[in-house]
């Protein structure tokens, strides 16, 4: 996330860092552009605004760490164009494309998923200085928001055209709602700087996959963004078994001292 500039007591009278600032603006913009090519029915390209909001929200975020140039002011205003790039653009966009003909529960699927995008933001900017390091607590809203968009890529790059009534996206609009404001955790990916040293293999795996990308981005978009949402609950279930295979290993340790094989039954 891009983070503005709040330099001692000062405030903002001695200005904000712009690089880091200017990359969310232009996330917000590709969420406007999003909007705006919903309301004249261009689902594609809404789809496609949304992804590359997507990318430039990681880059702002990145760009701020390395430069050092992370404030709390880059904090509120990414939060703001996160609302409308991830929140108010893809519920807008998952409405006009599906869930209008569902009626009242398409409508409230949509505001559904922009209440709940909305609430996940307010609990990351209280929690960032205590949560869990590497993790987001539920499913971060540029991933709901880039799977409602892969969504529409995908079908038109399999041939669809206009909208797509079929109940499987009012339950998927559903689902990425109740994820968002889930306790289940899911990767950060803040250890994958780009500046330290890996190992080879590493970067034979990302060349690998930025062919797979390049030549079919429609699919590994979905691909990708299906993956990540799907290992949040998956990652639940193994360590919840490997919680009570631990905590099953340990009672059944003797106890140190004591021999139950000496005991007086008396």
């Amino acid at each position: 996330m891009s983070r503005g500039e709040w330099r001692g007591g000062d405030g903002l009278r001695r200005g904000v860092y712009v690089l880091p600032n200017l990359i969310t603006s232009g996330s917000l913009f590709a969420g406007f552009y999003s909007i705006a090519s919903t309301y004249n029915g261009n689902f594609e390209k809404a789809a496609i605004g949304i992804v590359v909001g997507a990318i430039l929200d990681g880059l702002d975020g990145r760009v701020a760490r390395m430069t050092h140039t992370t404030t709390r002011f880059g904090v509120e205003y990414d939060s703001l164009a996160d609302l409308v790039s991830f929140g108010v653009a893809p519920a807008f966009l998952a409405y006009g494309w599906a869930l209008s003909a569902f009626g009242r529960w398409g409508w409230l699927a949509a505001f559904l998923y922009l209440i709940c995008g909305a609430l996940r933001l307010a609990r990351y900017n209280v929690q960032i200085n205590t949560a869990e390091k590497g993790k987001f607590n539920g499913l971060p809203i540029p991933a709901a928001a880039v799977f409602v968009a892969s969504m529409i890529l995908l079908y038109y790059y399999l041939g669809g055209s206009g909208g797509f009534k079929h109940f499987a996206v009012l339950l998927t609009i559903y689902v990425l709602a109740f994820l968002m404001v889930s306790t289940i955790k899911f990767n950060a990916f803040k250890d994958l700087e780009p500046l330290r040293r890996r190992p080879f293999n590493t970067l034979v795996v990302f060349v690998f996959l930025a062919l797979l990308l390049a030549a079919e981005p429609q699919v590994m978009i979905f691909v990708f963004a299906a993956s990540y949402i799907v290992s949040g609950p998956v990652g639940e279930v193994v360590d919840a078994i490997r919680r009570r295979r631990t905590k099953h290993t340990e009672s059944r340790k003797p106890v140190p001292g004591h021999d139950t094989h000496t005991e007086d039954p008396r």
